[in-house]
């Protein structure tokens, strides 16, 4: 049997995320959204593209959630869009009427689905779809980290003019301007870029992806990135959807991880068939722990600012 992904939201991210899903023939897609006819006509565009991409996946559009039942996996990218000056906490209120109305469908239509959030802000959206939907919280997944990482590999391998395949980096914390790179643990081929790159660059490149996201609103004046979103969101769909026991930072609820207690944040863990198989823990620096814990504080704030 053919998995099933549902995903809410047919914008941009969801979108793109439903093609990259169809091309590499995970599984049956459904796009959801609200507005009549847009889930509907891209579903019917990808799915005419799928004999050339030479998938096997069909591809639907809705505006309800009775054809997402049973699903195994939701991504849900439901929300508006940030705009030029406008943080991610400033979206808070509105997406989280949004979201918290979804969680509740996929609570009634798929009660044993894995769910990743995209949706900004991220980690607190999250930690709202968790508490809404009542899931086990190994089955409520952030998508930021992964994101956030691969921004800070891009700009490093540009820095030093290396392929982005030899660049492996972590990002970990809230998605968000309080996000934690971490240059001890980003490396090229296995060397750590503090002994590649004066201190001074590393801390610029830690700036501009900190700034990541509001640099393509800046560029695009009327939307925001989508095509490295919807591709994080696939990559861990891909290691749910295959059980790859792939180690990504995502975000995820902490019980205790790195001292903080109840809230979702950016952390390396292991994905498999079940959502979250593990939270690696690492020997932070004092520094980089403080660090975190102030970033998930952060979160903790919006989150206790939507009770």
């Amino acid at each position: 049997m053919k998995n099933k992904i549902t995903i809410v939201g047919a914008g941009n991210v969801g979108a793109s995320a439903a093609q990259l899903i169809a091309q590499k023939g995970l599984g049956d897609v459904v796009l959801v959204d609200i507005t009549d006819g847009v889930p509907q006509g891209k579903a019917l565009d990808m799915a005419e593209a799928c004999p050339v991409w030479g998938s096997s996946s069909a591809v639907t559009g809705t505006n309800g959630y009775s054809e997402t039942a049973d699903s195994d996996l939701v991504i849900v990218t439901a929300g508006l869009p940030r705009k030029p000056g406008m943080s991610r906490d400033d979206l808070l209120q509105a997406n989280a009427k949004i979201v918290g109305s979804v969680a509740m469908e996929i609570r009634r239509t798929s009660p044993e689905a894995v769910v990743i959030v995209v949706s900004n802000p991220m980690d607190v959206m999250a930690q709202l779809t968790w508490q809404k939907t009542g899931f086990p919280a190994d089955r409520v997944i952030g998508m930021g980290g992964i994101l956030d990482s691969a921004r800070f590999r891009s700009f490093v391998a540009i820095e030093l003019g290396v392929s982005v395949r030899d660049v492996y980096a972590l990002v970990m914390g809230g998605h968000g301007d309080s996000m934690v790179p971490l240059p001890r643990y980003t490396t090229v081929s296995g060397i750590p870029i503090t002994e590649l790159l004066p201190e001074e660059r590393v801390d610029v490149l830690i700036d501009r992806t900190r700034a990541g996201g509001a640099e393509i609103v800046g560029l695009l004046k009327t939307g925001s990135a989508y095509y490295a979103p919807a591709a994080a969101a696939v990559q861990m769909a891909e290691a749910i959807l295959l059980d790859e026991k792939r180690v990504l930072p995502c975000s995820a609820l902490l019980e205790g991880h790195y001292g903080v207690e109840g809230v979702y944040s950016g952390v390396p863990l292991k994905l498999g068939a079940s959502g979250v198989e593990g939270i690696l823990k690492l020997a932070l620096s004092e520094d980089e722990l403080q660090a975190f814990k102030a970033s998930a504080d952060t979160v903790r704030s919006s989150v206790e600012a939507l009770l």
